[in-house]
């Protein structure tokens, strides 16, 4: 089921998780939903913060975006990024690895809004998969990137704090009128 996704000034995508300590028939609803979600509105991540649940969980998959690149090792060997797609990550931990490099990012509760963020080009990851399995991985280029963009989502972290003053000097009006928006609609449930 399509879930709507939560905007910027909505108050649940500050919360940090709670960490998933089970996988139950409804983790496993959510991740559908989730899943069915991010690809209805063309995304390539999706942190449960954003369907409005304070949770340890993120869905991810980098397929459809073929421009920029990703690299994976598992067990320290080189391996396609797409083999491990689509990609559950529940309580995941990001270790920088490589030197930060800027880049561009979007974010599904920033509908429209691009900005220039810098992050470690690779990271060591581990977490646990939907069959509570561990994981465990390093990867590169965009996978890179859209792990520690949904990582931060479950801090309560946004890409907008990630971005540089002058770049949030220029989104500005554009953010002040979302988070009025987000708020204005709140209200009126």
């Amino acid at each position: 089921m399509k879930l709507p996704v939560h905007k910027y000034g909505d108050p649940v995508l500050r919360k940090k998780g709670v960490p998933v300590t089970e996988v139950t028939p409804e983790i496993h609803q959510l991740i559908a939903d989730m899943f069915e979600t991010m690809e209805a509105h063309h995304g390539v991540g999706l942190a449960a913060q954003q369907v409005g649940h304070a949770l340890q969980l993120t869905v991810i998959d980098i397929r459809p975006i073929e421009d920029r690149p990703s690299t994976l090792e598992l067990d320290g060997k080189p391996a396609d990024p797409n083999s491990i797609m689509p990609l559950v990550l529940l309580n995941p931990v990001v270790k920088a690895v490589g030197a930060p490099e800027a880049g561009s990012e979007g974010c599904l509760s920033f509908p429209k809004l691009y900005g220039e963020i810098e992050r470690p080009e690779s990271v060591d990851v581990t977490a646990t998969n939907e069959k509570g399995e561990a994981l465990a991985f390093r990867c590169g280029g965009l996978l890179a990137r859209c792990i520690q963009h949904e990582t931060d989502h479950l801090h309560g972290i946004l890409f907008i704090d990630r971005m540089n003053r002058e770049t949030k000097e220029e989104l500005k009006p554009d953010l002040d009128e979302l988070q009025a928006a987000t708020k204005a609609a709140l209200k009126k449930k």
